[in-house]
């Protein structure tokens, strides 16, 4: 079993003690956030949009777009022409002379992408409806954007879905490639109004995009999706690779610089969001992709081609890395890395044209947000907004065998004991199964609240990667295909013996938690062990047969079952809880929300109404509006005095 120990330092303490204690106050100092970073081409400027988040609730104030010096952090330009929008998707042109960005007024719904030149900032487009992902075609004259018209609802299965009234699944919304000229004017659509494109590229030449598409309804076909060419003057589609959603998902296409050839991520995905798996090429003019990492110890999630080198972002193990590839040799060089979480606009670190500076937004467990920048591989902290967020905390990255795997896992807790002190233990169990835990400072969507909290509150905190996840490379993340709650349950529970073997653990009084699949895993735990005293499942699914016929998004379990539910309901009802439900003893929280997509209402529904049967101690909250996601600040809040005061009744001495 290998140990790392992290000792992460400072204040924070006395406003985080009482948190978790009382309903969260607003008191607590907001975090200054930094989103859709990118470097300029030369490298010797940021921008990103900062804003400031609560750490209590989803409220975030509205904040502009700055421009920073990349080798100091001093502030150069603060962009704001929309005092009532909200920011997104920036993008330098190629001149670095240009800054295109997303301004969406929530309350009209619209959608205007913007020109920021010096202090002279336009309006290029207006849309009703939604848009992202703004690109300068190679001379600087057209940009172009995703772009949903009229759209019912936001773009991804994890928003909250449409009421379910009328014609069911007639027209959906489609996103679609649109370009306008830099001098503004109207979106011209490219792609057609039946296809959902989801992530694109410009050709070198600026004739046209590849793209993944696939036609239909966009939040259910990616798991079907191709790769495609479109051209820019007709718009007709030409298929480059189909589909083999047996053997990957394909995310992140990208043109090599000659035009001819695409490299994109190949692998078994369980969201369209989090990315991960090995790196492939496939000719411009067709043909049989072909893998350009097979059994790399990792997961990348990002390509960026800067010249004629090729570069990829990566989960390795327990650090983001940046990687430099030779497609020719199917070799790779890791220039970076660090046991943090990274963000940037497409990646985990945005790249200057020469590829010779890069800059990131990195968080860790105890540690606030903040840029680093410079020339690789030696970035540099040049933002101090959030100096003072920071935590004390010990923080252990243990790696552990199970089954002949090395699984790793987080374990994070005081970092002053008093001797001879046990403590409890929350298990947090993440979602996908294809994701990855990182060291994160803010509030982890699935867990609506932070780790250094539950820690203050008197708890360690033991967060998994079991087989299925990213981090440990390709067959590692397939190892779960028809094998939910077997291999990845051995993981978890094998990772809770490792934990206890290294810190003062309590076994009498652990706890366990997930939202979406990690809400399944409680589910599966808890009606196949009585080692937890109790248990919280969000969005949880407790029986796959009625799941694929009620969920919105049925196709991304095709990878790991190996057929329909219909062709083959066998190992769908062999992984379901209630099939064994009968053993369940654990008192279970259960939350849900109201819309969701992914794992809809009904599932929570069903467990608490077989715990009830069972005599089992069990609470249900639906969260009204909501999708799979619980965003609104009322409920987020609702949901940070559940959570403890659940945990609190059966974990407390």
């Amino acid at each position: 079993m290998k140990l790392t120990t992290v000792l992460i330092a400072a204040p924070l303490a006395a406003l985080l003690t009482t948190a978790l204690a009382a309903p969260p106050s607003s008191s607590a100092p907001p975090i200054h956030t930094f989103s859709s970073l990118v470097i300029s081409p030369s490298g010797d400027r940021v921008a990103s949009i900062e804003n400031l988040q609560s750490l209590t609730s989803a409220e975030q104030l509205h904040g502009p777009v700055i421009v920073r010096s990349a080798r100091d952090g001093r502030v150069l330009e603060s962009i704001d022409p929309c005092a009532t929008c909200n920011y997104a998707s920036l993008a330098w042109s190629s001149d670095g002379r240009s800054l295109a960005f997303i301004a969406t007024d929530p309350a009209a719904g619209r959608a205007q992408l913007m020109l920021a030149q010096g202090r002279t900032v336009k309006t290029l487009a207006s849309l009703e409806g939604v848009a992202n992902t703004p690109r300068f075609s190679s001379d600087g004259r057209t940009v172009a954007v995703l772009a949903t018209a009229a759209a019912k609802k936001k773009i991804g299965a994890l928003e909250a879905g449409v009421e379910q009234v009328g014609d069911i699944g007639a027209a959906p919304d489609e996103q679609r490639i649109a370009v306008v000229s830099i001098g503004g004017g109207e979106l011209s659509f490219i792609t057609p109004d039946d296809t959902f494109i989801y992530e694109y590229d410009w050709t070198p030449d600026g004739k046209g995009f590849v793209a993944t598409a696939a036609k239909g309804d966009g939040d259910n076909y990616w798991w079907l999706a191709d790769l495609e060419a479109f051209d820019l003057a007709k718009g007709v589609p030409r298929q480059i690779a189909p589909a083999q959603w047996a053997k990957y998902q394909m995310a992140m296409p990208r043109m090599s610089p000659d035009g001819k050839s695409v490299v994109f991520v190949g692998g078994i995905m369980s969201d369209f969001g989090p990315l991960g798996g090995e790196i492939y090429q496939v000719a411009f003019e067709g043909g049989m992709p072909l893998s350009l990492t097979p059994g790399f110890r990792g997961s990348f999630n990002a390509l960026l081609w800067r010249g004629k080198q090729l570069f990829a972002t990566a989960v390795i193990v327990d650090r983001a890395a940046l990687v430099a590839v030779d497609p020719g040799k199917h070799a790779t060089r890791t220039l970076w890395s660090d046991a943090v979480s990274a963000n940037a606009a497409e990646s985990s670190v945005t790249l200057s044209a020469d590829g010779r500076a890069g800059a990131a937004v990195v968080e860790d467990f105890g540690h606030a947000p903040r840029i680093i920048a410079g020339p690789l591989p030696k970035m540099t902290t040049i933002t101090h907004e959030n100096d003072a967020l920071t935590v004390d905390l010990d923080v252990r990255s243990v790696e552990w065998k199970s089954d002949g795997f090395d699984v790793q896992g987080w374990l994070i807790g005081p970092a002053a004991r008093a001797a001879g002190r046990q403590y409890p233990m929350i298990v947090h169990v993440h979602g996908g199964p294809a994701a990855a835990v990182l060291p994160l400072f803010g509030t982890d969507y699935s867990l609506y609240t932070t780790v250094h909290e539950w820690v203050e509150h008197g708890y360690y905190v033991f967060m998994p990667n079991p087989r299925g996840s990213f981090g440990q490379g390709e067959a590692f993340a397939r190892a779960n295909i028809r094998d939910f709650g077997g291999g990845d349950f051995r993981d978890i529970m094998s990772g809770v013996d490792a934990a206890e073997k290294v810190a003062p653990i309590d076994d009498r009084r652990l706890g366990i938690h997930g939202h979406s699949y990690g809400g399944f895993m409680v589910m599966w735990v808890v009606t196949h062990t009585n080692r937890f005293r109790t248990a919280i499942a969000g969005a949880g699914i407790s029986d796959w047969i009625s799941y694929y016929g009620l969920n919105g998004i049925d196709t991304w379990m095709l990878p790991y079952f190996g057929a329909s539910m219909y062709d083959d309901p066998a190992p769908y009802r062999a992984v379901s809880p209630l099939e064994s439900i009968k053993s369940a003893r654990t008192p279970t929280l259960l939350y849900t929300g109201e819309y969701d997509v992914e794992v809809p209402a009904e599932q929570s529904f069903e467990f608490w109404h077989a715990l009830r049967d069972e005599s089992v101690t069990t609470d249900l909250h639906v969260y009204s509006g909501e999708g799979h996601l619980i965003q609104q600040s009322a409920h987020i809040l609702d949901l940070r005095r559940r959570l403890p005061e659940w945990f609190d009744h059966y974990l407390t001495p």
